[in-house]
């Protein structure tokens, strides 16, 4: 049983990495066509070919009882489960210690603009002593906005959940920190789809704009490392989608759909369950009769003196 679990997680990480892969590769020739919200919405793919890559298998009869995977790592399992779990804790831990860090400089009003929290995410809004103009403080405000109105945060948490779970792997580091690059370029994409006017404004605001210093796995915030965030962002608010938005969606849709099919055809097949598993599965989609027994009081015996 530790076997398989083991053998479930290796092959989710690697069909992981593959999808990550992929939408590097893929991500830059979408946003130039379909505009920078298409491209985000590919980040869709590697989380749900992960998670078809451990649902339950079809059922082959030639399946062996125990795959070649898991009986390679039968002797080992224990140990290396040991060791992903403490690999884990320690990239929570670590996690925990970044988001308390940014959460002790923003008390401070060092941090900012960013959107906090999960479950219920707020806006934290840089300190008001004259670096925004009104009108800048309220397209930095529209933009945050808009993370909590896109569910970005709970995007955010499932990758930094992903970067626990995968902790050996850089390249679920690197598709992580590519992911909130993009997260907000898409965001920039939003909000200037329903302010068109004042792309010029957003340009200005975003050169203004503190980065934030301290990393952020649970929220929103603006990445600074790799090539400057700020070059992209702005390259991106000059370029115009070539093509459809509608057209583009239809692509990612069935770039998910198709990477959860070959993620789930990958697994070995099943066996097909023995004798006695397939009697009770038979008896449980038999009818079933309830029959219900009522104890009724005994008459006394009759009188004989009574006529």
């Amino acid at each position: 049983m530790t076997s398989d679990v083991l053998a479930a997680l290796l092959r989710s990480n690697m069909v992981l990495a593959l999808a990550v892969v992929v939408v590097l590769v893929l991500r830059i020739p979408l946003r130039r066509l379909f505009g920078p919200e298409i491209a985000y919405g590919l980040w869709a793919v590697p989380p749900v070919a992960a998670l078809a890559s451990v649902l339950p298998a079809r059922v082959d009869d030639g399946a062996p009882q125990v795959h070649a995977l898991a009986a390679a790592l039968a002797d080992y399992s224990a140990p290396a489960l040991l060791a992903w779990t403490l690999g884990a804790a320690l990239v929570v831990a670590g996690l925990a210690h970044a988001q308390a860090r940014f959460n002790r400089a923003a008390a401070r009003g060092h941090a900012g603009p960013a959107v906090v929290g999960v479950i219920a995410p707020r806006v934290l809004m840089p300190a008001d002593d004259g670096t925004f103009t009104p009108e800048e403080r309220v397209l930095i405000r529209a933009h945050e906005r808009e993370h909590v109105v896109r569910c970005d945060p709970r995007a955010g948490a499932l990758a930094a959940v992903l970067q626990a779970l995968c902790w050996f792997n850089p390249l679920v580091h690197l598709g992580a920190h590519v992911m909130r690059l993009d997260q907000e370029l898409a965001c920039d994409a939003a909000v200037l789809r329903r302010r068109p006017r004042d792309r010029a404004l957003y340009a200005k605001t975003l050169l203004k704009s503190q980065l934030a210093a301290q990393p952020l796995p649970f929220g929103c915030y603006w990445p600074s490392r790799g090539q400057h965030p700020l070059e992209v962002r702005i390259g991106a608010l000059r370029a115009a989608p070539r093509l459809d938005g509608l057209a583009g969606a239809s692509l990612v849709g069935t770039a998910i759909v198709s990477a959860a099919i070959a993620a789930w055809h990958l697994q070995p097949p099943a066996p097909r369950p023995g004798p006695l598993v397939e009697l009770w599965e038979r008896q449980q989609r038999q009818p079933v009769t309830s029959v219900m027994l009522v104890s009724l009081p005994s008459r006394p015996p009759a009188d004989p003196a009574q006529p």
